[in-house]
C-alpha cells in the first residue's frame, strides 16, 4: 500500500512538471540540438529555400573559425571585456553595496533606486545619451576633460579607446542588478562579529578583509560566474554604439556571430562560434568554480 501511494505520488509529481518539461524542451533542447546539428553544415540563405542544397561539412566550420583573423579578433575584444569589464563590475557593485549598507548613509531607498534605474532603462535609451557624453567636441565628458588641459578624445571612433569606452558604459548601466545582491549578503552577516572585532581593536581594513569578505563568499562566487557569462555574451553595447568598429575594436563573439547568421546568413559558421563560445565560457566557469573550491 505504501509503495503504490509512493508511486501516485511521483506519478502526480511528473504530471505537475510535464508543462514545464515540454517547454523546457520544446524552446531550449531542441533548438540547441538544432543548431549544434547546424554547426556541422553550411546552411545558408540557399537553405531556407531548398534544404536539399544543404551539405553536411563535419568540422570544416570550426577548423575555418582557427583560421579566420575575424574571429580570432572577436575573441581577443571578448576576453578583454571579461577580463577587465567583468571585475569592475563587480567591484563598483560591491562598493556601491557597502556604501549603501553602512550605518551612516542615509536615504537609502532613493539611492538603492536612482543607482538600479540603469539596469532596467532601455538600452537604446542609454546609448543614446552616452553617445552624447562620449561625442568629440560637444560631448560633457571631453569637456570636463578640457578643464584639465587633456585634448578631445574620440572615444567611439578611436580603436583605443572605443573599448574602454563600452565596458565604462556596460558597468555603470549593470552594477546596480549586483550592489542589490551584496547588500542582500552584507545584510546577512551578524552584526555581532564586527562589534566583536571592534572590541579586539580590529579596524575597517581587517573587518573588510577578515569578515565581510568570508561571510560574502557565496555571493561574491554567485556573482562572479554570473558576471562573467553575462560578459562573455557582450553584444548589445557594441551593436548600438558602435556596429562593432571602429575597425572592428568592440566586435565580440556575439556580434560577430549575429554578422554571420543574419547579415550574411551563413548559419552553419554562425552555429559553430556559438558553441566555441559555449565551450569558452563552461571551461571558465568549471576554472573559477574549481579556484573556489581550492580558496576554501
Amino acid at each position: 500500500m505504501k509503495h503504490t501511494i509512493q508511486e501516485r505520488q511521483a506519478r502526480a509529481g511528473w504530471l505537475f512538471l510535464s508543462p514545464a518539461l515540454l517547454l523546457f524542451g520544446v524552446f531550449f533542447v531542441v533548438p540547441v540540438v538544432a543548431g549544434l546539428l547546424l554547426s556541422f553544415t553550411d546552411f545558408d540563405v540557399y537553405g531556407i529555400g531548398a534544404l536539399d542544397t544543404v551539405r553536411w561539412v563535419g568540422v570544416n566550420n570550426y577548423t575555418g573559425l582557427l583560421h579566420d583573423p575575424d574571429f580570432w579578433n572577436a575573441l581577443r575584444n571578448t576576453m578583454i571585456f571579461v577580463i577587465a569589464g567583468g571585475p569592475l563590475s563587480v567591484a563598483v557593485s560591491l562598493g556601491a553595496a557597502l556604501l549603501l549598507n553602512a550605518k551612516a548613509a542615509r536615504f537609502k531607498p532613493f539611492f538603492r533606486t536612482v543607482y538600479f534605474a540603469p539596469v532596467v532603462t532601455t538600452l537604446v535609451a542609454v546609448a543614446i545619451v552616452w553617445r552624447y557624453l562620449y561625442h568629440p567636441h560637444y560631448g560633457l565628458l571631453n569637456q570636463g576633460l578640457s578643464k584639465i588641459g587633456i585634448g578631445p578624445v574620440d572615444w567611439l571612433g578611436d580603436p583605443h579607446f572605443a573599448m574602454a569606452a563600452v565596458i565604462l558604459v556596460s558597468v555603470w548601466k549593470n552594477f546596480g542588478y549586483n550592489m542589490l545582491i551584496f547588500i542582500a549578503g552584507l545584510q546577512s552577516i551578524p552584526e555581532e562579529q564586527y562589534e566583536s572585532a571592534a572590541v579586539d581593536g580590529a579596524g575597517k581594513v581587517k573587518q573588510f578583509l577578515h569578515i565581510t569578505l568570508p561571510g560574502l563568499a557565496p555571493v561574491l562566487l554567485f556573482v562572479g560566474i554570473t558576471t562573467m557569462i553575462t560578459a562573455f555574451q557582450l553584444f548589445a553595447e557594441p551593436y548600438v554604439m558602435t556596429a562593432g568598429g571602429p575597425l572592428g575594436a568592440t566586435r565580440s563573439l556575439v556580434l560577430l556571430m549575429y554578422e554571420e547568421g543574419f547579415r550574411w546568413w551563413r548559419m552553419g559558421i554562425a552555429s559553430a562560434i556559438a558553441f566555441v563560445l559555449l565551450a569558452i565560457t563552461l571551461a571558465a566557469t568549471l576554472v573559477q568554480l574549481k579556484l573556489r573550491r581550492q580558496a576554501t
